[in-house]
């Protein structure tokens, strides 16, 4: 099975250079509605690979809520990792060259050593040397993260867990986002409650220094705990401190998990207004092979929304500008496409 899926995966295409022809202005925004970009992905020739964006841009593909190999309340039901979800997206990711984001419960149930080996190694394990992960709040429910820290050793950025690289011309920043959810208990139901927990401080200083010292144009973050959801978990208030902050230091894109789900939002500001200028463009990306989940109450500037199958999402980092794809695992098709200009 497979190797089965590695030769189908051989036909995916150059994803993204095929589903958008970019002419950019130095801050182009085109928003492309569901509709539109459901387009079966072309065909290319066996052994083609998308090597990088369409203007040879490096390329950021991943998602977060990755590897179930039994179900939650039965741990001895292993299904084969050839045989789930995770695996459809794996294959994906086999002919995407890139850096591939984890984006946090990378490995269910309790993100333990035994999840990672049995689950996430077969599948998206071969892509560990060129990852750049996260954390999720199933990684803690192993004390520590052992199996998360143990796994992705110094790539993980132990024992924060937090860390930034660049990327081409970008700067791209990895927060663990459940210390901070977890330091905001009970749940916060709002902007000004967000603001008023202890969270983790620690880390929001780090976040600050970080962005002060690097002056890239582009920036993009990427954490478990989404700010802004319309789906079951719905909206992180929990994270409103790093919005705050992100906002502040010109951070352009933010890409999370948590719901199992896809959802892209407009460029918003640090209290959820439309703000073109200079708002962040949030992408929710819960789709790398764990059951997915409903959207409860469509929240304001959502602007599409998928939760019928798994897929990765693309990301093109080109110079002060950015296009995605979100491509889905059924029919392999692109679902949701656009691009957008840099602050």
């Amino acid at each position: 099975m497979l190797s089965g899926a590695m030769t189908r995966a051989r036909h995916y295409i150059p994803v993204l250079a095929a589903a958008i022809a970019l002419t950019f202005s130095a801050c182009s925004d085109t928003s492309s509605s569901l509709e539109r970009t459901s387009d079966h992905i072309p065909r290319a020739a066996d052994g083609a690979r998308w090597r990088t964006g369409s203007r040879g841009d490096p390329v950021l593909v991943g998602a977060g809520d990755i590897a179930r190999c039994y179900p939650a309340d039965n741990p001895t039901a292993i299904t084969p990792p050839a045989l789930t979800a995770a695996e459809s997206t794996a294959a994906l990711l086999d002919d995407i060259d890139g850096t591939v984001m984890a984006v946090g419960d990378n490995a269910y149930e309790l993100g333990s050593p035994a999840d990672y080996a049995l689950c996430y190694e077969p599948t998206w394990g071969r892509h560990k040397d060129r990852t750049k992960p996260a954390a999720g709040n199933h990684e803690y429910l192993t004390p520590g993260a052992a199996g998360y820290f143990g796994y992705f050793g110094p790539q993980a950025a132990p024992p924060g867990g937090y860390y930034s690289y660049d990327l081409g011309t970008w700067h791209v920043i990895v927060l663990n986002s459940t210390p901070q959810w977890a330091g905001c208990q009970p749940p916060k139901t709002s902007p000004e409650d967000g603001r008023t927990c202890v969270g983790d401080p620690a880390q929001r200083l780090w976040l600050a220094a970080d962005l002060a010292a690097h002056h890239q144009r582009c920036t993009l973050a990427y954490f478990h705990h989404p700010r802004y959801s319309s789906g079951l978990h719905g909206s992180q208030y929990e994270m409103q401190q790093f919005w705050d902050i992100l906002y502040a230091g010109n951070v352009d894109v933010v890409i999370s998990g948590h719901d199992h789900l896809y959802e892209r939002f407009a460029p918003q500001d640090a209290v959820g207004h439309v703000d073109a200028r200079r708002g962040i463009r949030q992408f929710t990306v819960g789709t790398g092979g764990a059951e997915l989940y409903p959207f409860t109450t469509v929240i304001p500037n959502s602007e599409v929304r998928i939760n019928s199958t798994h897929g990765v999402l693309a990301v093109g980092l080109g110079a002060r500008r950015y296009e995605w794809v979100f491509v889905s695992t059924a029919g392999s098709k692109v679902l949701d496409s656009g691009r957008g200009g840099c602050h």
